[in-house]
């Protein structure tokens, strides 16, 4: 799996390493039930700290994309690819209305005024 980071985005580094991971789910580098390396890997091929690794892998946890399992490490979960998709796609959006001075509650009236 082929991760980098970007020296240009102001996101936090957590933020950019769980982007990274959802991307390479995405893009098909690694799928549902595939294991992903240990954090220690992961941090020094990208260069952060391991907790920073380990904060995104907890994010990307929380949102469905991993499985934590004890004895089998980290592995991509069922449906990641699809929803990984999306995921990349609405913190985007975010990111770009945060830029563009809408908050999130914007955001989700403008969501609720097209259903």
């Amino acid at each position: 799996m082929l991760l980098r980071l970007n020296v240009a985005d102001s996101r936090p580094l957590h933020e950019q390493v769980a982007a990274a991971i959802r991307r390479a789910i995405a893009e098909g580098e690694c799928g549902p039930g595939d294991r992903l390396p240990p954090a220690r890997e992961l941090s020094q091929v990208l260069d952060v700290n391991v907790n920073t690794v380990l904060r995104g892998l907890r994010a990307l946890r929380d949102e469905g994309v991993l499985e934590f399992r004890r004895g089998r490490g980290v592995t991509v979960a069922q449906g990641a690819d699809q929803r990984s998709v999306v995921l990349d796609r609405v913190h985007g959006l975010v990111t770009d209305a945060a830029r563009l001075g809408y908050s999130k509650t914007d955001l989700i009236e403008m969501i609720r005024g097209m259903a």
